[in-house]
């Protein structure tokens, strides 16, 4: 089995680039003829063949001139003359949409190598089934591409949608969607390519290619979920930043603890006296004020208990936290396993991920020492326990 990256994305949209009217410098001229063209028609006379007739019947149901379509349906949705490459109209309707599809790269499938002719087949059986799959994507320009690096595809359409008000046909990809079966909203052109690949993704196998899932493209999530996920990452900066500045507090409390450990450990040191005429003992000016600070610290401990038992609910609050951390961060990073299957800009997240996760661990292993310095090794197991019990 051979395994492949399958790229399924959304092109620029250049009717003269696809064919070759103009040609890029990663152009093998040589190579221009192996190019295989499925279909090639202007799109001005494609929107005439799509529309025409409903422009006529929508006009012949205005009353006032002015209400009428003038020119063709082109120029009425895009304000000039038909073009080859992608208009958007002020309703941000599009004059065409292009998709790039591709399997394998230039390292595995490229010109050259083996599999080169074979990714070419694949791409080839998929594309001659476009249309019957997509009756509301209406086809006019699409070119396998052989003459570069690797075969891809580039398939140009405009989305038929129907109507009750204005025209009964006109240009709409969500309508469109929408009649196809993908339903309405945001994720409808998400759904549609998903169902897409999983169509790749049987021919493939039927070649022999175990394909990979598509790489992410810049944009492909939508605004909300970039946003929750940019979110995330902050608060957990954020947390991070402070779990390490109560963590140094904690680390200062403990030295100042040790200090009055060694202080009191200093009495046995103190020398004293009996008197012959009483039972009393006798100190010197200096041991006895000592001995009087370190009383008034005892005191003032006692009288800080509860805190202190708060303050260490908190620190196994927060270790645990920190223990979690570490946990999600490292089965996050499970998605990065496979290196030669990664992009570049995955691998770079990868390696800002891994620097992350070396950082909590280093929080983790330090806390877990003053974890120890305070005797709540036990205290610390028997908390995460409760909080396990109460998450399941």
């Amino acid at each position: 089995m051979k395994y492949k990256r399958i790229s399924f994305g959304q092109g620029k949209g250049s009717i003269a680039h696809n064919n070759r009217n103009f040609i890029a410098n990663n152009v093998d001229r040589n190579r221009i003829t192996n190019n295989v063209t499925f279909i090639s028609k202007p799109i001005g006379e494609v929107y005439e063949e799509l529309f025409g007739e409903s422009q006529e019947r929508y006009n012949a149901r205005q009353k006032r001139n002015d209400r009428k379509i003038h020119g063709t349906y082109y120029e009425h949705l895009f304000h000039c003359k038909p073009s080859n490459s992608v208009v958007t109209a002020s309703d941000k309707r599009k004059s065409f949409y292009e998709d790039v599809v591709q399997i394998g790269k230039m390292e595995d499938s490229g010109y050259g190598m083996e599999d080169f002719q074979l990714v070419a087949n694949c791409l080839t059986e998929y594309m001659n089934g476009f249309q019957a799959r997509n009756p509301n994507f209406h086809v006019f320009n699409a070119v396998l591409h052989m003459d570069e690096a690797t075969p891809h595809l580039h398939i140009d359409y405009i989305p038929i949608g129907h109507y009750k008000r204005g025209m009964d046909t006109q240009n709409g990809i969500a309508q469109a969607l929408k009649e196809m079966g993908y339903g309405e909203g945001k994720q409808a052109i998400a759904r549609w390519r998903e169902k897409e690949v999983e169509v790749l993704n049987e021919i493939c196998h039927r070649h022999g290619i175990e394909p990979l899932p598509p790489e992410k493209a810049r944009g492909t999530l939508e605004v909300s979920e970039y946003k929750e996920q940019r979110r995330k990452a902050e608060q957990l900066a954020v947390e991070n930043k402070k779990s390490q500045s109560e963590l140094d507090a904690l680390n200062d409390e403990l030295k100042t603890a040790t200090e009055k450990k060694v202080k009191i450990a200093e009495i046995d040191s103190i020398e004293t006296k009996k008197s012959r005429f009483s039972k009393k003992i006798s100190l010197s000016e200096e041991d006895f004020q000592n001995l009087s600070d370190l009383a008034k610290k005892q005191v003032a401990g006692v009288k800080q208990t509860k805190k202190l038992k708060s303050e260490n609910a908190e620190l196994l609050k927060k270790v645990t936290d920190l223990e979690v951390q570490v946990k999600f961060l490292t089965a996050e990073l499970d998605k990065y396993r496979h290196p030669a299957h990664c992009s570049r800009e995955q691998l770079k997240k990868s390696a800002e991920k891994i620097s992350e996760l070396e950082q909590l661990k280093s929080k983790y292993r330090k806390a877990l020492e003053f974890i120890n310095t305070r005797a709540l090794a036990n205290e610390f197991e028997i908390y995460k326990d409760k909080r396990n019990n109460v998450l399941e």
